[in-house]
């Protein structure tokens, strides 16, 4: 069985007007706590994802420490609620399934537990700890969701647009954006979440070794 009957719906349409081309945002009418749950009022089985846990053993060591800044994020991902488009212009909700936390705050850890599974870097943690640091990390989170609209197959789509930022003075010193698609096995749930898992999976192994690679050719140069 699949997913697709069981949705809540949040709709953006392009309107032409006499300034041109706009975006218009048209929020989901829900009753109660309908967003997340199911037509029965049970609470939605809820899913969390994994740090990157393997990393090639040839990592640079490094002495200097990284804060992880919060995610940004437009309000459509940022939520506990598991997104789906049937249309690049169009966003909607799994109605029976739910994260265990809004989306930038889960990536947000899993971004600083997959730093410490390199054992290269012994001072990383999320920013609001306000430790002092040499280099900060700030992540966009600019598409965390279910594509159904190449040929039916649901697709995860994770995309993070990272900067790497002298603590001191706070210059950005470089920015690359990561991505990667992941083809569900089938329409259920929980080949969706595997496939979401594979995909944050190997954007945070590009992202870490970016970073680590990165800051320390910056620390090197003094």
């Amino acid at each position: 069985m699949t997913l697709a009957p069981r949705i809540d719906r949040t709709r953006r349409t392009l309107v032409q007007g006499t300034g041109g081309l706009a975006l218009t945002l048209a929020l989901p009418i829900l009753s109660g706590c309908a967003g997340l749950v199911g037509p029965r009022g049970e609470p939605p089985q809820l899913y969390r994802l994994t740090p990157k846990s393997t990393f090639r053993k040839d990592l640079p060591q490094v002495s200097w420490a990284l804060l992880i800044d919060r995610p940004t994020s437009g309000a459509g991902i940022d939520v506990p609620r598991i997104a789906l488009m049937r249309s690049p212009v169009t966003l909607e909700y799994y109605a029976k399934a739910a994260w265990t936390d809004r989306a930038t705050r889960m990536v947000q850890g899993l971004i600083s537990e997959s730093f410490e599974n390199t054992n290269a870097i012994g001072a990383v943690g999320p920013e609001a700890l306000g430790l002092r640091a040499d280099f900060l990390l700030k992540t966009e989170l600019r598409e965390f969701q279910v594509e159904y609209f190449d040929g039916g197959v649901p697709i995860a789509h994770v995309r993070i647009n990272a900067k790497l930022v002298r603590a001191l003075d706070r210059r950005i010193l470089q920015g690359r954006l990561f991505g990667a698609k992941v083809a569900a096995a089938e329409d259920k749930i929980g080949a969706i979440i595997e496939a979401y898992d594979e995909a944050l999976n190997q954007v945070l192994k590009e992202l870490v070794i970016w970073t680590l690679e990165t800051g320390n050719a910056e620390q090197q140069q003094g």
